[in-house]
């Protein structure tokens, strides 16, 4: 018994607006992040709000990459159901300690974010992101040889 094809694409299709919408945040985040830096030379009362909002970006980002580690825990749990042969088995313990990274990568963010370290902050997101895109690649491939051998 294999996935069908339109769940797998259907998955992916998530996967890739969960990955855009988190690219649109980080986006919005650097522009904050810049007026931040900008306006604590300049003006010292809009900095608070600025600080505020860019915590809030945060905490969103946060669940969204919660959600998208649940959702790869799901996918892995559903595809071992489906094939237990062994390269897949060896693919999906791959997918598993990739997700430990990207949890690891989420902690050390978590840190930062204590720590106001903003530039160290955008390079592990930034980090994080490339995990992701390495990630859907490889789920990718899995997908291509599961439609492969059906």
């Amino acid at each position: 018994m294999m996935p069908t094809p339109s769940f797998t694409y259907c998955f992916m299709t998530m996967m890739m607006v969960m990955t855009t919408k988190i690219m649109i945040m980080i986006m919005v985040m650097m522009t904050i992040a810049t007026n931040a830096a900008t306006s604590t030379m300049t003006k010292t009362r809009r900095t608070t709000t600025t600080t505020m909002i860019l915590m809030i970006m945060m905490m969103k980002m946060m669940i969204m990459m919660m959600m998208m580690v649940v959702m790869m825990v799901i996918m892995v749990m559903i595809l071992m159901m489906m094939m237990m042969t062994m390269m897949m088995m060896m693919m999906t313990m791959l997918l598993l300690l990739l997700m430990m990274i990207m949890v690891m990568m989420m902690m050390m963010m978590m840190m930062m974010m204590m720590m106001m370290m903003m530039m160290m902050m955008m390079m592990v997101i930034v980090m994080m992101m490339m995990m992701m895109m390495i990630l859907l690649l490889l789920m990718m491939m899995i997908m291509i040889e599961n439609e492969m051998t059906l």
